[in-house]
């Protein structure tokens, strides 16, 4: 089935596909009694639920653009912060299916200019954060001048001879491991880490407003900008010293995009089974110490039967729950600071994972 044609197939029906019966209806309704805290003029909230193969549910809250007084809508995109990562770990086993790389070559074969210390590191090591790399964000100046960008990270790794623990023995969460990512898949496609994302992921999915947003590209459409809630009132805070880099959380999507990419990961019309087998292994060998996390996919947290990843930027909280037993995905994405909506998407998920015919 082409892009096209899913699309019409998740969308039909406008703002939520026909309910399969009554309970279906019934969830519907219990979903907007949980997003009542977003309704009104203020910062959104889009989410999507789909089951069995299908959009069961795409709705949206609030406003997407306070200052315009723009709804936000299943078209709105937002920035997806570290959601991203699961995108740019995508692309990596696409680039090793095409010979391009493999994913046990030394990240210094791709970026010579990173010191000694990183010579044992691997592209797994960086994408099940096994890495030991420092954190660029401890490397950064108090208060910078201007955002740090992706070629500024490697700067700031360049200059930084040493890890936190030797490779494949540990486990911390680093966004400068899925940084050097996308730049590692920049050199070795030699386009731009965007145009990668683009030709390999979003065209052939039909994602085509999807993005990895530069200051310099055009402006992303039907963008959602961020918000945090700051003595009683919401204050635009769309952008931080770290909301220009790639790899670890720049790329802005809609729900009805990431349906499009969801069912995608249920067949290999995108990865080969390799891929998407090795997407959702548990790579990490020693524990995470992160609530809900057993162990790190690539790209995706492991907990249980369940598939997750959250993100986080300065105005924006988004998170994605997988459940491939059940056939069940939820997605919500906000344009706001507060809550965390890690919560609300489990409620969500509830209402589709509870049994029998009197479900909610």
């Amino acid at each position: 089935m082409n892009a096209s044609a899913l699309l019409a197939l998740l969308l039909v029906g406008g703002i939520v596909a026909p309910p399969a019966d009554a309970a279906d209806d019934r969830r519907v309704t219990a979903v907007d009694a949980l997003l009542r805290d977003y309704a009104g003029e203020v910062p959104g909230v889009s989410v999507l639920v789909m089951h069995e193969g299908r959009a069961v549910l795409r709705r949206s809250h609030g406003l997407a653009d306070l200052e315009a007084a723009t709804p936000a809508s299943p078209g709105t995109r937002y920035r997806l912060a570290s959601v991203s990562k699961q995108f740019t770990a995508a692309t990596i086993l696409r680039l090793a299916e095409e010979g391009l790389l493999q994913l046990d070559d030394p990240v210094r074969r791709w970026l010579p200019e990173l010191p000694p210390a990183t010579a044992p590191v691997t592209l797994h090591h960086l994408l099940a954060h096994a890495s030991g790399l420092v954190d660029y964000e401890d490397l950064m100046d108090a208060s910078p001048a201007q955002q740090v960008q992706d070629a500024d990270v490697l700067a700031l790794l360049a200059g930084a001879d040493r890890l936190r623990f030797a490779p494949g023995t540990g486990y911390a969460y680093s966004n400068s491991g899925y940084v050097l990512l996308g730049l590692v898949a920049a050199r070795a496609s030699g386009q731009s880490f965007p145009e990668v994302l683009r030709t390999r992921l979003f065209a052939p999915l039909g994602m085509h407003g999807a993005v990895a947003w530069t200051a310099d590209a055009a402006p992303v459409a039907a963008r959602a900008w961020g918000y945090s809630l700051r003595h009683g009132r919401w204050q635009r805070t769309d952008q931080s010293p770290t909301s220009a880099t790639l790899g670890d959380g720049g790329i802005y999507a809609s729900i009805d995009e990431l349906a499009l990419w969801l069912a995608a990961l249920d067949g290999d019309t995108l990865l080969a089974d390799s891929s998407r087998q090795a997407m959702f292994a548990a790579h990490t060998t020693t524990p995470t110490g992160e609530d809900d996390v057993d162990a790190y996919g690539y790209g995706w947290r492991l907990h249980g039967g369940m598939q997750w990843h959250s993100g986080e930027t300065i105005g924006f909280r988004n998170v994605v729950l997988r459940f491939p037993q059940q056939r069940l995905a939820v997605v919500v994405l906000s344009n706001r600071n507060a809550p965390a909506p890690y919560p609300l998407a489990r409620a969500i998920a509830a209402l589709w994972q509870a049994s029998g015919p009197e479900a909610p």
